[in-house]
């Protein structure tokens, strides 16, 4: 693993104070929260903290906090609440990338802006390209070895281009790469192999996909979607 785990001092973590109000924030104090996988996707309704974990964990590792690859805080923006106190552990994979931040951040609100710095993007194909069509050339550059962090990424993607993302991580995770992926989408999730985080007023438990709440959400509402538009 390049990470093993991410935490927050007991010493530097004020309780009292936002972030650590969100109880999936606060379950980072301590001995925080380890990963197993080379793939982990954290699932939890709007405000339960996933954001605000991988902005941080983005910042934490040297990339940058508008979104991009491989660069060390390039932007003049300042690192978040979680981002200043936020630790990294890193596994033996992780400890000899120490001075370069090999990987990419994407956060749907600041993407496009991000991609138009791109080189790979500086080309007449990608003049007229479609928001998801940039998305997809994104992630086509996850080939090198590194930390992929994902905010949400479904945001621009089709179920076809969904399904397409998969192939990508899997591809990302045979070249020894990690991702941490937070998302709402029950697609992303089903990929094999993947660890899952359920965020919430709990804090965090790791789950298994058919006991995520997105996914009995979706399963009753495309088999009998009158039992929630009565309630519109």
């Amino acid at each position: 693993m390049i990470i093993d785990r991410i935490r927050v001092a007991e010493a530097v973590a004020p309780r009292d104070q936002w972030p650590f109000t969100v109880p999936a924030v606060a379950a980072l104090i301590g001995e925080g929260l380890a990963f197993d996988e080379q793939i982990t996707f954290l699932v939890g309704e709007n405000g339960s903290g996933k954001s605000t974990v991988v902005e941080a964990l983005a910042e934490s590792y040297g990339l940058d906090v508008r979104g991009g690859p491989n660069q060390r805080y390039g932007s003049e923006l300042p690192k978040s609440k979680l981002g200043e106190v936020l630790q990294i552990d890193r596994g033996a994979g992780g400890s000899r990338m120490v001075k370069r931040a090999v990987g990419f951040f994407l956060r749907a609100e600041t993407a496009l802006d991000v991609f138009d710095g791109l080189s790979r993007f500086d080309r007449p194909e990608f003049n007229e390209a479609s928001h998801v069509e940039s998305f997809l050339a994104a992630f086509e550059g996850f080939g090198e070895k590194g930390v992929y962090v994902l905010d949400e990424p479904e945001a621009a993607l089709s179920f076809t281009a969904c399904l397409s993302l998969m192939a990508t991580l899997h591809e990302a995770r045979a070249a020894g790469s990690q991702v941490v992926c937070a998302t709402h989408s029950p697609i992303l999730t089903a990929l094999p192999g993947a660890a899952i985080i359920e965020f919430g007023d709990h804090g965090v438990r790791r789950s298994a996909w058919a006991d995520l709440e997105v996914v009995r959400h979706w399963q009753r509402f495309l088999g009998d979607p009158e039992r929630y538009l009565r309630y519109l």
